[in-house]
């Protein structure tokens, strides 16, 4: 089969689109036919290496896409042949009450190989049913943003009817799924963007007040909207450029909560900010099987979308991280296998 691949950590030129030998199904995973598959920050990490991250080599990255079942192996009872399926990438001990909390949790595409292939054997576990409604482009692009920020807000923020929330980057992956979520929740919406296009996707998919963090301070102006308040909760995912302004944004025991930090991981922070004002910072990483079905039934009947910025063939890859990387446009890239083409 056709893969993307590298060898190595590096540049946008380590990776590859070439001959991969064809996966071996092992007896509770499933053969999947990939229709569509999409980025994530987590592979622009991966494919550049970070502490702690030693990869069997070749590896192929992709934590998000959807396909067809061609096989099943022998202790599969979920799917059969034929059946729509998409990846939820996260990998934890299914008998603790929240697997995210194993402390072997690892990650399909970042741990061990992903999806970006023209076939994927995936555990049974980390495969939920896709509607036979809902476009590939949906189905391979929606699953590992969407969990993410469902948690993120519903479960470790434990966001109410009435609160109101601040949301980074909110046309991007993480930050135009919190952004629905937030609206859904019921919560007033406060959203940054770099953009007039990105702030006009923002207010029309949930945002009540957005701010262009390239012409003003976002602390600056959550405090003039919310009348020197602050909001209750910020989402965070950028992290260093933004850190101190994100604490500054809270109201007094606000919480914060981070699921990662794309424009660097080891801000200065403010300590006694957080102890005077007695702010919360919380973290969250992906979701549990039951948080996952409960948001991924609201992408497919169409209660959320995921914001598209281009379509690729799998041999385009190497671009496909450069537009994430250079933050050209919003929303989610999405490869396809040559073959789909």
């Amino acid at each position: 089969m056709q893969a993307v691949q590298f060898s190595e950590h590096g540049d946008t030129d380590v990776i590859e689109y070439d001959e991969y030998p064809d996966p071996e199904v092992g007896r509770g995973e499933v053969l999947v036919d990939v229709k569509a598959a999409a980025l994530n920050h987590l592979d622009i990490w991966t494919r550049r290496g970070m502490p702690g991250l030693d990869l069997e080599m070749p590896h192929i990255p992709g934590s998000d896409g959807a396909g067809i079942v061609e096989a099943v192996g022998e202790d599969v009872t979920r799917f059969e042949e034929g059946d729509r399926v998409a990846l939820s990438a996260g990998c934890g001990d299914l008998r603790l009450d929240d697997p995210t909390m194993d402390p072997n949790y690892y990650i399909i595409g970042e741990h061990v190989p992903g999806i970006h292939a023209e076939y994927a054997a995936i555990p049974e576990e980390n495969l939920i049913p896709v509607p036979e409604d809902v476009d590939w482009t949906v189905a391979g692009s929606s699953c590992l943003v969407f969990q993410t920020a469902w948690r993120m807000l519903i479960d470790r923020a434990d966001l109410e009817a009435g609160e109101t929330v601040l949301v980074l980057g909110a046309s991007g992956g993480v930050g135009h799924a919190a952004l629905q979520i937030a609206d859904y929740a019921g919560a007033e919406v406060y959203a940054t963007g770099s953009t007039e296009e990105k702030l006009q996707y923002a207010e029309d998919h949930g945002a009540d007040y957005v701010c262009n963090y390239e012409e003003q301070n976002f602390a600056d102006w959550v405090y003039d909207e919310t009348g020197g308040r602050g909001v209750d909760v910020v989402v965070e995912h950028v992290g260093e450029p933004t850190w101190r302004d994100s604490l500054k944004s809270l109201t007094k025991g606000g919480r914060l909560v981070t699921c990662g930090g794309t424009a660097g991981g080891r801000p200065e922070t403010d300590i006694p900010r957080i102890f005077w004002e007695q702010l919360q910072i919380i973290g969250s990483t992906m979701a549990t099987p039951d948080q996952v079905d409960d948001v991924m039934e609201l992408v497919w009947d169409g209660t959320f979308e995921p914001a598209i910025r281009e379509e690729l063939p799998m041999s385009e890859t190497p671009r496909a991280h450069e537009i994430i990387e250079n933050r050209e446009g919003f929303g989610k890239v999405v490869v396809r296998p040559d073959s789909e083409r």
